[in-house]
């Protein structure tokens, strides 16, 4: 690996002396500048390491330097030295850097980008079942919650999307079938009501949840497509199917702000249906076997749960065979999850590997 890495800088300070060689040659009205700001583009840098800013530059030294990251001013010079940043603070996901160079009254601008990475190694964990429930297998499910003995769960696609409480043994007590030109997606119930978002109608769907009747159909304009819900008792917590976890406000559904989750190799996209769960989120990562675990407040993936095996049960419409659904029982510390169009419902229990 340090082979590799000297072999590239080498290449990059070969190029950079060739740039200014073919600068000087040809040049009858005067010699071109060349400038380089490091990192280079795209590096990956672990979130509390250092990180080092440093310069490359074919002329002389400029009357002094600024460093900025995210339009906010980290450091200052007066020479090429390399700057170490302190990026403990620093929220996950691209940062931009730049660096002003001051000669006299001219200014020059270098950028260039770094990606911050969690610093920690996801745990890893396995699983174990504890009980077996029946699901509709018409359910192609996109929200569950359990709150006073029963689960919410929230159902989509065009034409058969809805809304239902049920039993834990799988007993539709009460259901709201949705419009049709609605494809339904996750869902959270926050106190005496319930919201539902949609795939693409950007629209958010609340409801009474006593009656299921609908309240109000409030705008979404944050995000192309909506995917998953849940709420900490006062932020809510919005997928996208990206990488992003917005953050809700509780009256009025909009953004105020997001976080962007990352494990130690970089992005970890395609988060679907959320749940809350002592402090942290639980997220499906649609098409795959695992929930992340996540930081709500850096993003961090501190661990995956690895449900490859659960269903053994045949599930009908094979093109939409995929773990979607977690519901938490807070009183009774119960985990159960599911899957969209699955005949099992279960309640298990995380196994440290």
């Amino acid at each position: 690996m340090l082979f590799g890495i000297m072999n590239k800088y080498l290449v990059t300070v070969f190029s950079f002396l060739m740039l200014i060689l073919s600068c000087n040659q040809g040049k009858k009205t005067g010699q071109e500048e060349i400038a380089l700001l490091f990192p280079e583009s795209g590096s990956l840098i672990k979130a509390g390491e250092p990180l080092k800013l440093s310069l490359m530059l074919s002329s002389k030294l400029p009357d002094s330097i600024q460093y900025f990251i995210d339009d906010k001013l980290v450091a200052s010079a007066k020479d090429t030295a390399t700057q170490m940043i302190n990026t403990k603070e620093m929220p996950l996901g691209i940062r931009l850097i730049q660096a002003k160079l001051y000669t006299g009254t001219d200014v020059q601008e270098l950028s260039t980008n770094v990606v911050l990475v969690s610093s920690k190694t996801p745990e890893q964990y396995g699983f174990k079942i504890i009980n077996t429930y029946k699901h509709d297998v018409s359910s192609y499910t996109q929200g569950l919650e359990y709150h006073d003995g029963f689960f919410y769960e929230s159902d989509g696609e065009y034409g058969a999307s809805s809304l239902r409480k049920t039993t834990v043994e799988g007993k539709v007590l009460q259901q709201k079938d949705i419009a049709q030109q609605y494809f339904a997606e996750g869902m959270t119930v926050i106190g005496d009501k319930i919201i539902q978002l949609t795939y693409k109608e950007r629209v958010i769907l609340e409801y009474d949840k006593n009656t299921f009747n609908l309240l109000r159909t409030l705008p979404y304009n944050h995000a192309a497509e909506g995917w998953g819900l849940a709420y900490d008792g006062a932020t809510i917590y919005n997928t996208d199917g990206s990488n992003k976890i917005y953050k809700l406000n509780k009256e009025s559904y909009q953004p105020e702000g997001y976080i962007e989750v990352y494990d130690d190799k970089g992005p970890v996209s395609q988060l679907n249906e959320l749940e809350w769960i002592d402090g942290k989120l639980f997220a499906n990562i649609y098409t795959s076997d695992l929930i992340a675990i996540i930081n709500p407040q850096t993003g961090e993936v501190e661990a995956y749960i690895n449900l490859i095996g659960l269903n053994k049960e045949q599930v009908e419409d094979q093109d939409q065979d995929v773990l979607n659904g977690i519901a938490w029982d807070a009183k009774g510390k119960r985990l159960f999850v599911t899957g969209k169009k699955w005949p099992k419902l279960y309640q298990i229990e995380m196994v440290k590997r």
